[in-house]
């Protein structure tokens, strides 16, 4: 794994540091996901309203990649990431100081934004590797990024069930991030000699013209659905849980985080599939597995914790699966604008998270968790729809081109 993957020229231990580096970073998004039903108990607030908080960590992180991360070519990485770090840590501070929901918010979407430290470490990464350690260093890093995102629901929710607050989460990760701030620099690599860096305004003028690529247009509205409905799911199981068929706590949410490894540590098959059988036919597998999801969760989920862990794995495994076919496709349309590229599919996915999340919230308040269950259901069928029609358009097309 990552303690086996040396680097020339590079401090021992550089890729289990940043391994570590970008669990801890990307679990400041998902970190408030268990603890929105207490949100709204201790504030006093509408449960669609504390769902908002959710909202701001993806609209945060989607600003984050589009604005952000693009500084990386433009400064110095070991700089960019000090920053970040003090500048997450304060929004930390502020949510858990945060007497009302409007500063929370607030202080959420700052986190959010300031968070993109593994979108920076990993291409960065990359660049220090040889071609026959590539693979392995982003399997590293990409592992952490995975176990950051399952692990943050489980401490969040535990932490916040024993100690009776929503607080003591953001308390918790600001000192990890203060950890992070005096050891990761320590390992960071200087850029390698001889990089161009790519000015910041004529990188993002260069990523609209991109949108002419049919795959990537692909990629980005079947992500958009799917990350959506996934996000729906999650801003409000915190509230399927406390109701009176289970009547659980934050800590349960919490533990659904690693109910569901099993679906997410499992879309490593989907790229031994995607590399034999191309992308489209493991889209289809995942929209039937997300599809699949949302069916057992607005039915044995309704009632049963069975159901609801079936539902998780089914919808982790689908949403991962796709993840893997969608970024085979775009990786395929040029590999000097690969980056660019992700950075653009990684708004829509995120921006398709914000959105959900805010639907969820309010699927909620007027259907409760059949309403959630309908809504994701209608995502992933939208998504399929747009995978049917664009493959009988692509076919037409090379029918008509064809002599």
């Amino acid at each position: 794994m990552a303690k086996s993957v040396t680097l020339p020229g590079v401090r021992p231990g550089t890729i289990p540091v940043m391994a570590v580096a970008c669990g801890v970073m990307v679990a400041t998004i998902y970190l408030c996901q268990p603890l929105l039903g207490q949100i709204a108990h201790q504030l006093g607030v509408p449960e669609h309203a504390s769902a908002l908080v959710a909202v701001a960590a993806q609209i945060g992180y989607t600003i984050g990649i589009l604005f952000v991360v693009p500084l990386s070519d433009a400064a110095a990485p070991k700089k960019l990431v000090q920053v970040l770090l003090v500048l997450t840590i304060l929004g930390l501070l502020g949510a858990a100081l945060a007497p009302g929901l409007g500063i929370l918010l607030a202080a959420s979407l700052m986190i959010a934004t300031t968070s993109v430290v593994a979108q920076i470490l990993i291409p960065l990464a990359t660049t220090l590797a040889s071609p026959e350690n590539r693979g392995r260093i982003v399997g590293s890093l990409t592992t952490g990024l995975i176990m950051g995102i399952l692990l943050s629901r489980t401490v969040s929710g535990i932490v916040a069930q024993f100690s009776h607050s929503w607080r003591a989460p953001y308390l918790l990760e600001a000192v990890l991030l203060v950890v992070m701030f005096f050891v990761v620099p320590q390992f960071m690599p200087e850029r390698p000699a001889g990089q161009a860096k790519t000015g910041y305004f004529a990188l993002l003028k260069s990523l609209p013209p991109l949108l002419r690529h049919r795959p990537l247009l692909l990629s980005m509205g079947m992500n958009f659905c799917v990350f959506g409905g996934f996000s729906a799911l999650w801003a409000t199981l915190a509230f399927h849980l406390e109701t009176p068929a289970f009547g659980l706590g934050p800590a349960a949410a919490g533990l659904f985080g690693l109910w569901g490894a099993p679906g997410a540590l499992l879309a490593p098959i989907a790229g031994r599939l995607s590399d034999r059988w191309g992308s489209a036919p493991v889209n289809c597998l995942g929209l039937l597995s997300a599809g699949l999801a949302f069916v057992f969760a607005g039915t044995t989920g309704a009632t049963s914790i069975v159901g609801l862990v079936i539902a998780v794995n089914l919808l982790d495994f689908g949403l991962q699966s796709g993840q893997v076919a969608n970024q085979t496709r775009i990786f395929g349309i040029a590999p000097e604008i690969r980056g660019r590229l992700n950075t653009i599919y990684m708004v829509a996915t995120f921006g398709g998270g914000a959105l959900g999340a805010l639907a969820g919230g309010y699927a909620w308040s007027f259907a409760r968790w059949t309403g959630v269950c309908t809504l994701g259901l209608g995502l992933v069928l939208v998504a399929a729809a747009i995978l049917t029609l664009t493959t009988i358009f692509s076919r037409k097309s090379v029918a008509l081109q064809s002599p």
